[in-house]
This record gives C-alpha cells, sequence and structure tokens, in this order.
C-alpha cells in the first residue's frame, strides 16, 4: 500500500515538529509577556479540525476484557453547514463475557495518546493561569464524562466532570419507567448498588445527572445549530481511580495535564453518537472569539465574557509588568527627591531634627 498525502498529513506530528511547536509558544509567551498577567486568550488543546489530532487520540471499550462495546473516533470534513469535526460513535453492550472475572461492562471513551517529548523532557499541557475547560460540541443527550490525567503520583488517577449540555438527558430513566416500569424498577436498583459502590460517600455535583448551580451558570449553550460551547470549571473536577471516588481529594495538577478525553459509561445500551470541534483552556470567551462562536454555535451563541473583556473590572493588570514597575519606581524616586529639598530647605535645629527623623 502507497501512503497518500492525506495520510501522511494525517500522522502525529514528529519529535522535530513538537520541538518546534512548543519553542514557538513559549517564544510568544515571552515575547508577549503574557506570563505576568491573567490570560485573556484561549489555550487550544485538542482542535479538532486537523486530521491529524484524530489520528493522535486513541479509543477504548470494555471489548478489551471481552464484552462487546464499539467505540470509533472518526474525521469528519468540514461543509457549508458544519466544520471539520471528530465524530466519537459505537453503541454501548452490557453484555457479559462468558469470563467469570468481568463482573461489569458497558463503557466507551477516547482520549490523546501519550503527548512524547521534546527537547527537555516530556511533554504537559500547563493550564494553571486558567478557570474553565472549553468543549465545543454536538451532543446526542448521552451521560458523557469528560476525563483530564495529570502527571500524579498515582498514574491510573483522573479527575472527571460530567459533561452538562443541552440536550443532557436528565429524565432519560423516568421516560424509560414509563414505558416498562418493572424492568425500570430492575435497571434502577442496579443502579442504586453500582453508586452505592462507586460513591460511597454520595454522588458528587459534578458527577450527578443534574448540573450544580456553579456549573449552569458556566455551562451557557447555544441555540438552534446543535453545535454549543460549555465550559467545566477546572476547580470542580473530581479524583477518581477505576471510575471510582478517591478520598483524600486534591486539586487537579493543572501544570502537568497528560490527556483529556471523554468517555460514556451511562451503561444504557444503544448506539450513541458525539460531535467534538475543539477543546481549550480558557478564562472565559473573549472579543476575538465571538465570530467563530457565532458562526458555528448560531445566533444565541456563548456571550463575551465581562470579565475578559474589562480584565476583571480592574483597570491595573493582575501581574505587574516591567514598564509598570519602572514607573512605579521614578514616581518614588521623584517623592523622595522632593521630600528631601523640602527637608533641606529648613533652616537651623528644626531643620536637623527633620532630617534625622
Amino acid at each position: 500500500m502507497i501512503p497518500t498525502a492525506r495520510c501522511l498529513a494525517a500522522k502525529p506530528p514528529s519529535f522535530f515538529k513538537k520541538s518546534t511547536e512548543e519553542f514557538s509558544r513559549l517564544t510568544r509567551i515571552a515575547w508577549n509577556a503574557e506570563a505576568l498577567t491573567t490570560p485573556t486568550k484561549p489555550y487550544k488543546l485538542l482542535d479538532f479540525e486537523n486530521e491529524s489530532t484524530v489520528a493522535s487520540c486513541k479509543t477504548m471499550a470494555d471489548r478489551a476484557v471481552g464484552g462487546f462495546s464499539k467505540a470509533d473516533l472518526d474525521f469528519v470534513t468540514a461543509t457549508a453547514n458544519e466544520p471539520a469535526h471528530a465524530r466519537f460513535h459505537g453503541s454501548i453492550s452490557t453484555k457479559l463475557p462468558n469470563n467469570w472475572r468481568v463482573e461489569r461492562t458497558g463503557y466507551a471513551a477516547f482520549r490523546n495518546r501519550d503527548r512524547g517529548y521534546w527537547l527537555f523532557g516530556r511533554l504537559f499541557w500547563d493550564v494553571d493561569p486558567y478557570t474553565y475547560l472549553a468543549l465545543r460540541v454536538k451532543s446526542d443527550g448521552r451521560r458523557y464524562t469528560v476525563n483530564i490525567q495529570s502527571d500524579s503520583i498515582v498514574e491510573t488517577d483522573i479527575h472527571q466532570h460530567r459533561l452538562y449540555t443541552r440536550h443532557h438527558r436528565v429524565y432519560q430513566r423516568q421516560q424509560e419507567a414509563l414505558s416498562s416500569p418493572s424492568a425500570a424498577a430492575a435497571e434502577s436498583s442496579e443502579v442504586g448498588d453500582i453508586n452505592d459502590t462507586l460513591y460511597p460517600g454520595g454522588i458528587p455535583p459534578s458527577l450527578s445527572d443534574i448540573p450544580p448551580a456553579e456549573t449552569i451558570i458556566s455551562a451557557t449553550t447555544s441555540g438552534t445549530s446543535g453545535w454549543e460551547t460549555v465550559l467545566l470549571p477546572l476547580q470542580s473536577f473530581v479524583r477518581t481511580n477505576h471510575g471510582m471516588i478517591v478520598e483524600p481529594q486534591h486539586s487537579l495538577l493543572k501544570n502537568r495535564i497528560k490527556s483529556i478525553g471523554i468517555g460514556l459509561t451511562d451503561r444504557v445500551e444503544g448506539p450513541y453518537d458525539l460531535r467534538i470541534h475543539r477543546i481549550w483552556a480558557t478564562n472565559g470567551l473573549s472579543e476575538e472569539e465571538l465570530e467563530e462562536e457565532k458562526r458555528i454555535c448560531g445566533e444565541n451563541a456563548l456571550p463575551v465574557d465581562e470579565g475578559v473583556r474589562t480584565l476583571w473590572g480592574s483597570k491595573k493588570e493582575a501581574f505587574p509588568t516591567a514598564e509598570s514597575e519602572l514607573e512605579a519606581q521614578e514616581q518614588e524616586k521623584k517623592q523622595r527627591t522632593k521630600a528631601e529639598k523640602k527637608v533641606s530647605g529648613t533652616k537651623g535645629l528644626k531643620g536637623l531634627k527633620e532630617e534625622w527623623s
């Protein structure tokens, strides 16, 4: 088989390209002094408009342990109505394999592969200056979970948050109960047992079916196009291990992010289809992003964040720049010189006393 130009372009970036891109990013931050202020521009993490980003991701499903769920991640080219994006699709099956060790199936997920190395070691995403993880998606309404893995001591630890969208099915089980009360009762009992196992201290707000109040405010969604931009607070992600809450809870290591992905563990049999355009870190939508947001998400797109627009209500920057520090030093020097002249102008014992004090 002879590889085509498209296949070659879809390959993950090489070591040299990774190093060049990282050098370019760090140089831009240093040149613009972005590290001295609270960022107002987005930090792109996974841009699925590029086919190479889709190629750099991997899918996972219970088929690895003999289950029957399927997971695929395909690149969808741009059309007149939609941007290029990734399509995460497949089917969920809770059928158990002929293996007594496997007690539960029915999950599928994807994430980016290990980012590899550059000239100065392993590559990580540093999202420490940012408040939200933003996702532009088109959801079928199933209960997806966003997964973030950092460079922690326990490699299998994952921080999770429910992906709340406009089409999120909060009352799906109630609708199923109306059609089949006996089956719904049995399923409800099974779900209750699973929740007791996974969440012995109760379901955290970030993983519940009903969005918490602080997420409803930030997870503003779009209108009729189907695409929507969701903002999830990074501080709300819950530490888990193999799907179970881990104690003690600790904050996500935001400066050493290894991978980001989306999983489906609702154990509802049937097909699923989630479209993802982009995943990025942000402190709120900026004015320069508004045009793209309206083009993709429609007229009811996510509005510009007023904090980003006004630098969070302060005319001064969050961190002083070199120019502002020099200006402050000059001002202080002038005030000191003026005070010395005033003291030296006073004669006699009074002037000597003022100079001493």
